[in-house]
């Protein structure tokens, strides 16, 4: 490769222009190993005043450097991977140096692509698994247990029998609900982008889930009480997913909203609701319980989230059913929030659009 004539202006000018022109973060890197130019997405990365200097002391990592070696050396194109952590957050980006050589000018152009997202799916795929693969493995090693228990020392007693058989079933039926589950939050993630487009009535919906979980919410010592849901108010939705939002919400508040106290669902009708910045319905589930610390808030919707696993699973929790809520809502381009606070209950509002 040959020395870029730094008397030449046009060039100069040509390989900024150039990486102006490119859609990612580039910077170009002359055959003297200093910088040529650089566009606005480099900069943010990397700072600006880096015109000029050795690429060296710009991009530090030695991946990335060892790749711009290579391909000054033997003009060959080279890859290499560069993170960075910004706002608590990693970036992930896949580089690419390439030589550019032409009778009278050289250089490398070394272009930044980001695969933060990919990267991002990758763990969260890896960490969906070992939940999945954990929840899984303890009532199944339990099961396992006590069959093994059955066929020896237990095979003769009628009592532990009906002991073990009796624990066996309930963790099958904890495997079944979690596999149901699953299958459900696949069901709706296939067509998150497909917006509902049946005329559903969310104030009949909440009727018949207030009639259905009566007989639980009398078994806990809970009062439902229903507001604003005695006409009829209509959106573009999922008869069924709808039904899923708003059990699980009240259910879950029966669960934890404590015996002797009451469990409130509300409806309301509003021309300007700031979150949708338009008209929408919104609808109040809000219990009396202990109330959730703020710290857990913004995790509740992840998938095997807790915030505290034993009390889940005693009551028969799953750790998904938030975020099969969180995905319904999002399909049916609304809002889930949430407000709690330690001692003074929690309310989670579900906000659908009106067309």
């Amino acid at each position: 490769m040959r020395e870029l004539n730094t008397n030449d202006v046009m060039q100069s000018r040509l390989v900024g222009e150039l990486a102006g022109a490119m859609p990612f973060p580039v910077i170009i890197v002359g055959r003297d190993e200093r910088i040529l130019a650089i566009n606005s997405q480099a900069e943010s990365m990397f700072g600006a005043g880096t015109i000029g200097r050795h690429y060296i002391t710009v991009m530090r990592q030695p991946m990335v450097l060892d790749a711009i070696e290579s391909v000054l050396r033997l003009s060959e194109p080279a890859q290499a991977q560069y993170s960075v952590s910004e706002g608590g957050h990693d970036l992930h980006y896949a580089v690419h140096a390439r030589p550019v050589v032409t009778d009278d000018f050289a250089c490398v152009t070394v272009a930044f692509e980001d695969r933060t997202e990919v990267e991002d799916a990758g763990l969260m795929r890896r960490d969906f698994v070992a939940n999945v693969s954990h929840e899984l493995r303890t009532p199944l090693t339990a099961v396992l247990g006590f069959i093994e228990t059955l066929q020896g020392p237990a095979a003769n007693d009628a009592g532990a029998r009906m002991r073990f058989l009796e624990i066996m079933g309930k963790e099958a039926r904890r495997m079944n609900r979690i596999v149901g589950d699953l299958l459900s939050l696949s069901r709706v993630e296939a067509n998150r982008r497909v917006r509902p487009t049946d005329d559903v009535d969310v104030s009949a919906i909440l009727r018949s889930v207030v009639l259905s979980l009566s007989p639980f919410a009398q078994k806990q010592n809970v009062a439902l009480v229903l507001e604003g849901a005695e006409g009829s108010d209509r959106v573009m939705g999922d008869q069924d997913q709808l039904t899923q939002v708003f059990t699980n919400l009240v259910e879950n508040a029966i669960k934890y909203g404590g015996a002797g106290r009451q469990v409130s669902i509300c409806v309301a009708a509003h021309t300007q609701e700031p979150t949708m910045r338009g008209p929408a319905l919104r609808v109040d589930v809000a219990d009396q319980g202990e109330g959730i610390a703020q710290e857990h808030i913004p995790r509740l919707t992840q998938r095997f989230y807790r915030v505290d696993s034993h009390r889940s699973r005693e009551m028969g929790g799953t750790g998904l059913g938030l975020a099969i809520v969180k995905h319904i809502i999002n399909r049916h381009r609304g809002r889930l929030r949430i407000e709690s606070y330690a001692g003074k209950g929690s309310c989670f509002s579900v906000i659908l659009p009106y067309e």
